[in-house]
């Protein structure tokens, strides 16, 4: 038979003859609507089967991962001295992608919130993908499905600081390793940084929540779980109907039931309304969503205890089984918070309100040498911070591109602010990408304004904190021995296996019967696919129905949220339950700001007293430096390009004496520290420090009018600031 007139597909609307069948005819409209309807449950009903037989091949990898990049296995956590269920893998890069080893290495770590490992790296443009295509040898740190008997929360913490160390010893010639730790992750690394603060280069903490208890009013629904359901006893019960695992399919119950809209009708309503193109998009993220981890009974009652409820670590009240106090003013590395006003899981004020629980002001930051930096998304959910594309090319980019810029920044408080390149952008060759980056100084304040608990929310989630530890007393006591009397490793296997989460896998994949004939049918729909028109009535109908539906459900969640916050207020705002647990007593409580710490007081007024006896000090390299530092804080911000254009200064220059950069680092924020302890004394000592050099003072005060003006026209206090430093130097 020829294959030049192939036979036209047959079409059921050519069936019905007559003026039945004119376009735009209800009745054609009808056939049309229905003969799509039809085709699009039977692919609709295809990619779900899919997705389940996607679900039980993952689970025959005794590794699964969603990474999209090959790696290899560097350090099993299964071989430490304390074994854990976590593995080092290095990235290779694909063909055509070089790195430079003596680049500083990036390590992503994956949340273990439920959800198995690879989100930070399942898309091409993705946070792994964009540090190795800035030429950066990338790691990463993954975990098992189950985790080793023994592990504990400490244990993962050593052996992440393990896995670190590792990645130093193999890029030795490179600046220390930026860790980038997504959700759960990010308070992870944070306690491993508190306690091994020379280890680490840059933090990013992505969504991550650290002060459990902030949020406002009429919002962060999820703050309030806790409470509403004793304490953490339940935490417990399921560890031990699990025979001693807590399973992660909890956690994403508890997410999903967040958002009834979308688990219930708007994910899989849109996968049905855009079955022809969305199912390649849909299948790729439940292939990570769908697989739900363990973790052992001590790791999640550890997470709940003292972090959930007990919200210990932004108050540096958690130790570690040595006695050693997690204090996070200890990292020493600079801090990049990225959060999102639409996330509803960690909502800025849990992702920055730490911040105010260890200072009192910025002055303190600055004097304890610690740099912060956060940036808040405006319209991002909770995964897209580490998920989306979009946000992976203007975000996570540009912080992989400036991470040297991060790093130099004088100590104190800052906000990322990108701001998209224009055609009359003044040295667009000094900004890398589509945006350009600059770090504005903010105040306490300015976290303020997201909105922060008073001291009459504190003490609502103390005494949460305080009801907590009394019945999971009373449940570990009396009724925990029973019920893991009655738990065998078969009945807890049928019991996770039971869970919505994981039954919906079985009934939509190939273990159903009933699906049997689903692919065969899947194939001849594709082969014969009629879709409906976008302006057929009744589609426009469908579209209307599912908006009143999501509509609907939105407002069985506020009604919720807003009931469930008012009953919480209500029982633990009550003075006779407070008084009852010992908060109304004749002191005024105050648990949230950290107490004096007099020994670290005194550490750091000794470095102070030495810096101020070393303002005379030094050449051409601290004159330039305190001399940019000093002009530049007339505008308290830093843009991209007076980096980039101090950095080829610093390779061309004769003004700047060749030094490593981890020394030129540690120089300029001595300087700056000099500045801020005594300004006037800082600047008439810069002659001095010229007189040593080889640079006469006009030719500092022009290179630091190019690094100024390489941003736009200097700020009217940097000018003045600029005229004062050249009468003085010349």
């Amino acid at each position: 038979m020829s294959t030049d007139n192939p036979q036209p597909k047959p079409d059921i609307r050519n069936m019905i003859p007559g003026a039945f069948m004119m376009p735009g005819t209800v009745f054609f409209q009808a056939i049309e609507f229905w003969t799509d309807a039809f085709q699009r449950s039977v692919l609709f009903l295809d990619v779900l089967r899919e997705r389940g037989n996607i679900h039980f091949k993952q689970l025959e990898n005794p590794a699964p991962t969603v990474l999209f990049f090959d790696h290899e296995e560097i350090l099993n956590g299964q071989d430490l001295l304390e074994p854990v269920n976590y593995m080092l893998f290095r990235i290779l890069p694909p063909d055509g992608l070089p790195v430079d080893p003596t680049k500083r290495p990036f390590i992503i770590f994956d949340p273990r919130a439920g959800h198995g490992p690879g989100i930070g790296g399942m898309k091409p443009d993705s946070e792994i993908g964009l540090a190795m295509r800035a030429g950066h040898p990338c790691y990463f740190v993954g975990f098992l499905p189950y985790p080793t008997p023994t592990q504990t929360t400490e244990d993962v913490c050593r052996a992440e600081a393990v896995f670190v160390a590792k990645v130093i010893e193999l890029h030795p010639k490179a600046d220390k390793p930026c860790l980038i730790g997504n959700c759960q992750a990010g308070w992870q690394i944070a306690m491993m940084s508190a306690t091994n603060p020379d280890l680490v280069g840059v933090l990013i903490l992505a969504g991550a929540p650290i002060s459990y208890w902030a949020g406002v009013h009429g919002k962060n629904p999820m703050r309030y779980v806790g409470g509403m359901t004793g304490g953490s006893w339940t935490t417990s019960l399921s560890s031990d109907i699990g025979n001693g695992l807590f399973d992660g399919a909890t956690l994403v119950q508890n997410f999903e039931n967040s958002n009834p809209a979308n688990t219930l009708w708007k994910k899989n309503y849109s996968l049905y309304s855009k079955v022809d193109t969305e199912a390649p998009r849909f299948l790729e993220f439940e292939r990570w969503w769908g697989a739900p981890v363990l973790l052992n009974r001590e790791e999640m009652q550890f997470i709940v205890d003292e972090l959930f409820i007990g919200n210990h670590l932004s108050a540096a009240k958690i130790h570690t089984s040595g006695g050693l106090r997690i204090d996070l003013r200890n990292i020493k590395s600079p801090i990049v918070v990225f959060c999102s006003n639409a996330d509803d899981i960690t909502p800025p004020q849990q992702a920055l309100d730490w911040i105010l629980d260890l200072y009192n002001s910025e002055d303190e930051i600055v004097a304890n040498g610690q740099t912060i930096i956060y940036t808040v998304h405006q319209t991002i959910g909770h995964l897209g911070i580490f998920v989306s594309g979009s946000v992976a090319v203007k975000e996570h980019d540009k912080f992989i591109q400036n991470i040297d810029m991060i790093e130099t920044l004088p100590p104190g408080l800052y906000e990322a602010i990108f701001t998209e390149k224009e055609a009359d952008t003044l040295n667009p060759e000094l900004v890398s990408g589509k945006y350009i980056l600059r770090f504005d100084r903010r105040r306490l304040d300015d976290i303020r304004a997201f909105g922060c608990n008073d001291a009459e929310d504190n003490l609502r989630f103390e005494a949460v904190s305080r009801i907590s530890e009394n019945i999971q007393g009373m449940y570990h006591t009396f009724l925990s021995p029973t019920v893991r009397s009655l738990v065998t490793d078969k009945t807890a296997e049928l019991l996770r296996r039971m869970n919505p989460i994981r039954s919906r896998f079985e009934v939509f994949s190939n273990r159903n019967p009933l699906l049997s004939q689903i692919g065969p049918l899947a194939e001849a729909v594709k082969a014969n696919r009629l879709p409906v028109s976008q302006d057929n009535v009744f589609w426009a109908m469908q579209e209307a129905f599912s908006k009143q539906i999501i509509s609907a459900l939105d407002s069985y969640r506020e009604a919720r949220d807003e009931f469930t916050e008012k009953l919480f207020i209500q029982i633990y705002g009550s003075p006779l339950i407070q008084a009852m647990i010992g908060l109304r007593t004749v002191r005024p409580y105050s648990v949230r700001h950290i107490g004096r710490d007099m020994d670290r007081e005194r550490t750091i007024h000794q470095k102070l007293e030495e810096l101020q006896n070393q303002v005379e000090a030094g050449g051409l390299a601290e004159a330039m430096a305190r001399g940019l530092i000093y002009v530049s804080r007339g505008s308290n911000s830093m843009d991209e390009r007076e980096f980039v254009m101090l950095r080829k200064l610093r390779s061309e220059s004769k003004l700047f004496p060749q030094m490593p950069r981890d020394e030129y680092k540690a120089m300029a924020r001595q300087q700056y520290m000099m500045l801020m302890l005594d300004e006037e004394r800082a600047l008439n000592a810069m002659p001095t420090l010229l007189r040593s050099g080889r640079g006469s003072g006009s030719e500092v005060i022009s290179a630091i009018r190019s690094v100024i003006e390489a941003a736009g026209k200097p700020t009217d206090n940097e000018y003045r600031r600029l005229k004062k430093l050249e009468k003085l130097l010349t």
